[in-house]
């Protein structure tokens, strides 16, 4: 009987004994790549300024060149815009004869009542705000006038805004529950929306 089980088991003539499947680590295993290689734009102005900083990243030492490059193939949720009041901030420290770089949008902050002089590169300015740098005696520059000027970054401060600033970052979370800043989808602020149980202490009781 032991030799007929052996011999029904597709075991039976195999030299080696059979093992678990192995995971191929680089076809499409465990190395998933998590991070974008081309930006999903069509834009061709924005794919010129990609072959541009791909040929510098790779021909030079400048790490600023590889994390220009990286961000250019950001989404729009990830290359946040910068107002200038945070802009002149950023650069009041870092001296004369800086330039700050920003991978996205400058926009104007109408609470600033003066603009320093600033030589600023960025993707894109609003009209208000490349009037007023221009207007402070400041500079607008784009990408390849920067590499131009600065194939390395030497001198260049780059900056970034704030990701979490955006209206549906306010939203995340459960609202309502207590110590949650989470901000409730409400269709107005006032008295008869969601103002009763749990937000007045005659309803029930106030969170």
């Amino acid at each position: 009987r032991a030799v007929l089980s052996r011999l029904r088991s597709p075991y039976a003539f195999c030299p080696v004994e059979p093992r678990n499947m192995g995971i191929d680590l680089e076809a499409g295993g465990r190395n998933k790549v998590k991070h974008r290689s081309a930006p999903k734009s069509e834009n061709v102005y924005l794919k010129l300024l990609v072959k541009l900083y791909r040929f510098l990243a790779r021909r030079t030492d400048s790490d600023f060149n590889k994390t220009v490059l990286k961000r250019l193939f950001m989404s729009k949720t990830n290359r946040p815009p910068l107002s200038l009041s945070k802009c002149a901030k950023f650069m009041s420290d870092k001296g004369e004869g800086k330039i700050a770089a920003i991978v996205g949008t400058v926009t104007d902050d109408a609470r600033m009542y003066e603009v320093p002089r600033m030589k600023v590169c960025a993707l894109r300015f609003t009209e208000t705000a490349r009037a007023r740098i221009i207007k402070a005696g400041g500079e607008c520059l784009t990408f390849d006038q920067l590499a131009l000027q600065a194939p390395t970054g030497d001198a260049v401060v780059l900056l970034r805004g704030p990701k979490s600033h955006r209206e549906a970052v306010k939203h995340r979370g459960a609202a309502g529950v207590p110590h949650s800043h989470a901000k409730p989808y409400v269709r107005a602020k006032g008295r008869k929306f969601e103002k009763a149980r749990g937000r007045r202490a005659s309803r029930g009781y106030k969170a």
